[in-house]
């Protein structure tokens, strides 16, 4: 029969160890959610220009991302672009800056979809008020797109919490990393690993529902 003795003491005495990656994780994810919502604007507006080279460069670049492994795109960032371009890049920055493509290229759908739920008389309203096509947009599509958008972005956001543990594969110390470093020293990958699912799911989780009961909200409204 299999038996095992549990070490949690070996996890929990490495506790600010590992809090301290959680806190990377964090960080990572708010600063890359910020940038793909940016990145995302762009690729979107770019998909619906009424320029066709405009056009087809935002579709071609949303397609080859979300069709693309994210894992292998990382990759690309962080070994790749040093050697096209002739400069180091951080672990950290090769990280920030493949989540942000990945997920501006799923986030420019989002706002596309959002955009286009605007009804089209509330545009020939703007015209009709004398305001300009940038000034339309801002002023009254933009303001009503994102409020329909929020849910998405913030399961966006939920998203990154879990992709960041990507970064560990190219040595960011986040929470998964900091457990692979803890887990070869202290040879107890069951307790370390499960603490960190764990951790993963009390963030995630709460979101999670939380977004949801804010998507039925905005139905019922």
């Amino acid at each position: 029969m299999f038996k095992y003795q549990f070490r949690w003491d070996t996890v929990f005495g490495s506790f600010d160890f590992l809090m301290s990656g959680l806190q990377m994780t964090l960080i990572i994810s708010a600063m890359t959610l910020v940038l793909a919502m940016v990145l995302g604007l762009i690729i979107a507006l770019m998909d619906m220009s009424r320029f066709a080279p405009l056009r087809w460069i935002g579709i071609s670049i949303g397609e080859v991302i979300r069709n693309t492994p994210i894992l292998v795109q990382l990759l690309w960032v962080y070994y790749v672009l040093p050697i096209v371009f002739g400069v180091r890049i951080e672990s950290l920055t090769a990280l920030v800056i493949g989540l942000s493509l990945y997920q501006a290229a799923f986030i420019s759908e989002v706002y596309r979809s959002g955009i286009q739920g605007v009804p089209k008389g509330h545009r020939e309203a703007a015209q009709v008020l004398g305001l300009t096509p940038v000034q339309s947009f801002f002023r009254i599509v933009l303001p009503q797109a994102v409020r329909m958008t929020l849910p998405p972005l913030a399961s966006n956001f939920v998203q990154l919490i879990k992709f960041s543990s990507l970064g560990a594969v190219i040595s960011v110390s986040e929470i998964t990393r900091r457990g692979m470093e803890l887990s070869a020293t202290n040879f107890r990958p069951l307790e370390t690993f499960t603490f960190i699912a764990v951790v993963y799911f009390i963030i995630c989780w709460p979101l999670a529902m939380g977004i949801r009961w804010w998507e039925r909200r905005l139905q019922a409204r």
